[in-house]
């Protein structure tokens, strides 16, 4: 069985250089692939020589981004980058939102702790 996590992480950046980050092939390439390709809505991301495609199945400039894998056995799983701002303190939030095998989470979590770490890196945020 399969499970919903989403997680959710602080920045100092602005909305707009997060976004870009989260919605672009080059942005992706800082911090999430090792390389990433788009061709309309469709995004190969590349890790260690092996590629992985992705549909974006939604885009709201500066507030999110989603993707579901290609060879996902589930239509309703998909992973995405929600950005939130609070009202009173500004702060950005970034929410990720996945779907891992439940025996897998705690690997999964870990995976995307560094990945936020070396996109928090790169922005100086």
């Amino acid at each position: 069985m399969r499970k919903k996590i989403e997680l959710e992480y602080l920045f100092s950046s602005s909305v707009k250089v997060l976004f870009s980050r989260l919605s672009t092939p080059a942005g992706l390439s800082e911090w999430f692939a090792e390389n990433v390709f788009q061709k309309e809505n469709q995004f190969t991301f590349v890790w260690n020589g092996m590629e992985h495609v992705a549909t974006l199945i939604d885009c709201r400039p500066n507030s999110l981004v989603r993707f579901r894998w290609n060879d996902a056995d589930n239509e309703e799983e998909y992973f995405g980058f929600d950005i939130h701002v609070e009202s009173l303190t500004h702060e950005v939030a970034l929410i990720i939102t996945d779907f891992v095998d439940e025996d897998e989470e705690a690997d999964a979590v870990d995976l995307w702790n560094k990945q936020i770490t070396m996109l928090h890196r790169n922005l100086g945020a």
